[in-house]
């Protein structure tokens, strides 16, 4: 982003928390809406102990596990449904289910089968896995015809035809997929943590605030969550772009 850009992005969040130190000034109730001050007092109160550090820790090892899952797990479906019809006919059905199944559905049926602990790894797993296997899948059949028609009149390797022509058309479509999926997984996982209320999670943690009415701290904890998805998601599209660089540059030797 460029220089002008980052200044308009900082403008408008000046801007956006100038309105909600006006309004909570005005409301004057803290349980409603606190100030930026008592926010800012409660993220550093909640930063300096071990439960802050081990909650994030725990969140994040386990929403990343289950978006890793769905992306491996999306990524052969996607290949095996390509070259199989009638298994992209069977896949089909649970995918459309996942799609239009609400997290909160799947966690509550979850929670039958699973402990809490695990539960946003199955549900960031479950959010991620139609949208990697809808992705990959586009984009293989997006290859370009004639490329593939080259490739078996130079009698090109099944090795070859992947490093030449089917990653160079996937890489765009893995990179959105990924994009989309890690936002996703991340806001399920935390949302299936509220929900099964999982021990040393930043989705207990925003339960207890909200349970005992502690908005500022709810305020705060929501501030970690956006901090958190914003760095988990620039750091994954960099290792990808890093990667896809790579990729692009041993094709064109």
């Amino acid at each position: 982003m460029k220089k002008k850009g980052w200044i308009q992005v900082i403008a408008a969040v000046a801007v956006w928390l100038g309105i909600w130190q006006i309004l909570s000034v005005r409301i004057n109730r803290t349980v409603f809406l606190p100030s930026l001050l008592e926010v800012g007092k409660a993220l550093v109160q909640i930063g300096i102990t071990e439960e802050f550090y081990l909650s994030i820790r725990n969140s994040l090892l386990h929403v990343l596990s289950g978006f890793l899952l769905a992306v491996t797990m999306g990524s052969l479906l996607a290949v095996f449904s390509y070259w199989n019809k009638w298994l992209f006919a069977f896949i089909q059905v649970p995918i459309k289910l996942i799609q239009a199944t609400p997290v909160a559905s799947f966690t509550m049926l979850a929670l039958v089968w699973i402990s809490s602990k695990y539960l946003s790894i199955l549900v960031s797993f479950l959010m991620v896995l139609p949208t990697i296997t809808i992705y990959i899948r586009q984009g293989l059949l997006e290859t370009d015809s004639k490329l593939l028609e080259m490739a078996l009149v130079y009698r090109m390797s099944f090795m070859q035809k992947i490093r030449y022509i089917y990653l160079p058309a996937l890489l765009p479509y893995f990179l959105s997929a990924c994009s989309v999926g890690v936002g996703m997984s991340w806001k399920s996982g935390i949302a299936a943590e509220v929900i099964g209320v999982a021990r040393h999670s930043i989705g207990n943690q925003l339960y207890q605030a909200k349970l005992y009415l502690m908005t500022p701290e709810l305020f705060a904890w929501t501030f970690v969550i956006i901090a958190v998805s914003i760095t988990v998601e620039y750091s994954m599209m960099w290792a990808i772009n890093r990667c896809r660089r790579r990729i692009e540059g041993r094709t064109k030797r």
